[in-house]
């Protein structure tokens, strides 16, 4: 990271005649611009013909970043191969599930398990990595980019060796592969490992433990490529951080944990869905995330719009000022860097509606006007950097349970683990209440309330966990279908939620997915779920008409722990999320003000920055934990060193 804050966007100079570089670099230094990423999909233009490279163009790049006093986050071309490799090199060509092959034509065209993919990858990277590992302007290494947005499962004949690789070393022992597959079931046991396929199309449901332990291999095989190209880069470059832009809070293919603990600096891109109400909550949503998956430490925005994206059925342009409040809010959440896609909107391609900091109608406009304005802010913001945001609660969420829940063979298919995440996450952000991502398995010690939205599937060492919070005096709240299965997808017997039932003090037997909504003796409603449970040692605070419980409270050690049976409506949600906040001590950074989210950042000096972002048509006052008042008007953000 730069000193204060890294602001720009991605720079493709390829893209446009080299008389327009010059007059480039002036823009971004009259915008404030410290920071771009470069070479991301370069690889044609860097390696025109196999083995024959050209890099005198990307020389004067670099050397122009470096004269004008911004730093390049250097980008390893890889999740672009170019067309001269999938002309030579067709079987590396990813396979979809239906066996049909995916030719060249847009990006990400390749095997993830291919390792004539992996050597070509490699050469290239090393390639740059020679060029350039002394130049000035380098400052961070962005290795590929958004690893799995396209390609993130394959069903070659390659993925299929691989992924049997991959189960020996998990299991050891078929019969130990058999036992956690369950598949005795429809006579699906395997003699011989060479049985064993990726879950390709079938007559009917695939095996669940199959499917589940195939996202996983999936996962596992792109964290791989990104480490072998982060490994060559350390080994060249050592002082040099090196990191890949995930996409946390949107895309689900990749286990984003398991990236994030390769990396440097987490870094994510993020975008707005033009269809989602209060998409701003969204937004926060994922900048948590982002934060949660580095422990708490900085992290970089690598990417977002300034307006309109280019890929959604209706692409919302931004309105005035909401460039503004979205930087902010990620700043805000922990982001010590501001970066857009891209830097100069683009003339052709699939990405040429995709708006950008420099746009198509130049800079007579809303966008560059914001975008100026934007970066002096920034400027001026940069004590900020290296502060970090405090938590005092946590949402359990697990990728695992995510891809074990998304088998098509369950109770319903309206219960969405994410979704149900985002409305709890939510209901928080309404409350003032800062909320972490984290894994079941994870340090909760820091944490007043663990929430745990829907955690379908859990292991055994992240339900002790829960269990081990709560008994050290923390706050529990679980919601419904949450604890139902181990780690290989296989029911926990003896009644539902099998995991947590002692913690919970209650016992399911049996559930009841609903097609209207139910009512509570409270008055409350559900919606989509309930179940028929009877509680053990827990206390009923709700129940549904006919007295089975909805919401139930149970003491366990020094904490407590909630239950939730059903998926209880907003208001209702929001006054059990309430009750145990009160409970666990937890204390909004402001009182809450419809629309207004409060974030504080701080340093381990004492030195803090209060952000008040209004996301209403009006002015809005809000009340601080300490008593004092902030005024933000409609529309707009105010930071308030402390």
């Amino acid at each position: 990271m730069p000193d204060g804050i890294a602001y720009g966007g991605d720079w493709n100079p390829e893209q446009w005649p080299e008389e327009t570089w010059e007059q480039d670099v002036a823009l971004m230094r009259e915008a404030g611009v410290n920071r771009v990423s470069v070479g991301i999909f370069s690889w044609s233009s860097l390696e025109p013909v196999e083995g024959v490279f050209d890099f005198g163009w990307f020389d004067r790049v670099m050397d122009l970043l470096a004269e004008n006093g911004i730093g390049a986050n250097l980008a390893t071309p890889t999740a672009s191969p170019p067309p001269w490799f999938s002309d030579a090199y067709p079987q590396a060509l990813p396979v979809d599930a239906d066996g049909r092959r995916l030719y060249h034509g847009s990006r990400q065209g390749f095997c993830p398990s291919s390792p004539i993919y992996r050597e070509k990858a490699l050469r290239i990277a090393e390639q740059v990595a020679l060029r350039y590992r002394d130049h000035p302007a380098l400052a961070l290494w962005h290795v590929h980019n958004e690893y799995g947005c396209h390609n993130a499962r394959c069903y070659c004949d390659t993925s299929a060796a691989a992924f049997r690789a991959w189960l020996r070393t998990r299991y050891s022992s078929l019969d130990a592969l058999n036992e956690a597959w369950g598949t005795a079931f429809w006579s699906q046991r395997y003699s011989d490992w060479a049985q064993i396929l990726p879950p390709r199309a079938t007559p009917s449901f695939p095996n669940p433990g199959q499917q589940l332990d195939f996202r996983r291999f999936s996962s596992d095989a792109l964290v791989e490529l990104y480490v072998a190209e982060r490994d060559l880069l350390k080994r060249l470059t050592p002082d040099v951080p090196a990191t890949t832009n995930l996409m946390a809070g949107a895309h689900w293919d990749m286990d984003c944990w398991a990236f994030a603990a390769e990396l440097d600096v987490v870094s994510t891109d993020h975008y707005l869905i033009g269809a989602r109400r209060e998409r701003h909550i969204d937004l926060a949503f994922a900048a948590d995330y982002a934060r949660s998956l580095g422990g708490g430490r900085p992290w970089l925005l690598m990417e977002h719009s300034t307006s309109a994206v280019n890929w959604q059925p209706r692409n919302l342009a931004k309105t005035p000022g909401e460039l503004r409040r979205n930087s902010l809010q990620h700043l805000a959440r922990g982001a010590d860097g501001i970066m857009f896609f891209q830097w100069r909107q683009s003339r052709a391609g699939a990405e040429k509606w995709h708006s950008a900091m420099l746009p198509h109608a130049g800079t007579d406009t809303k966008i560059w006007r914001e975008v100026v304005a934007l970066g002096a802010e920034l400027a001026g913001l940069s004590g900020v950097a290296g502060s970090t945001v405090k938590a005092d609660v946590a949402l359990l969420l697990d990728h695992s349970s995510v891809w074990a829940q998304d088998h098509p063979a369950q109770p319903t298919s309206e219960l969405d683990p994410v979704e149900e995440a985002k409305r709890w996450h939510a209901a928080l952000w309404r409350a003032g209440v800062t909320c972490d991502v984290a894994r079941p398995e994870g340090d909760l010690s820091g944490y007043r309330l663990v929430v745990v939205p829907q955690l379908y599937l859990v292991s055994d060492a992240g339900a002790a966990n829960l269990e081990e919070f709560a008994r050290r005096g923390g706050v529990v709240v679980v919601g419904p279908y949450s604890g139902i299965v181990d780690e290989h997808d296989r029911v926990r017997l003896g009644g539902y939620p099998g995991a947590w039932r002692d913690l919970l003090g209650v016992s399911v037997e049996e559930f009841f997915p609903l097609d209207a909504p139910i009512r509570l003796a409270s008055g409350a409603t559900g919606g989509v779920w309930s179940e028929a449970a009877r509680v053990t040692t827990a206390k009923v605070l709700d129940t549904y008409a006919t007295g089975e419980p909805a919401w139930t409270r149970n003491e366990f050690g020094d904490g407590s722990a909630h239950y939730l049976t059903t998926l209880l409506d907003d208001a209702a949600l929001a006054e059990v999320l309430a009750t145990a906040c009160r409970e666990a001590g937890v204390r909004p950074e402001a009182a809450g003000v419809p629309g207004v989210e409060v974030v504080r950042r701080s340093h381990p000096d004492g030195r803090s920055f209060l952000f008040a972002v209004n996301h209403t048509a009006e002015d809005a006052t809000v009340t601080t934990a300490e008593g004092g008042t902030v005024t933000v008007a409609a529309g707009d953000a105010v930071v308030i060193p402390g």
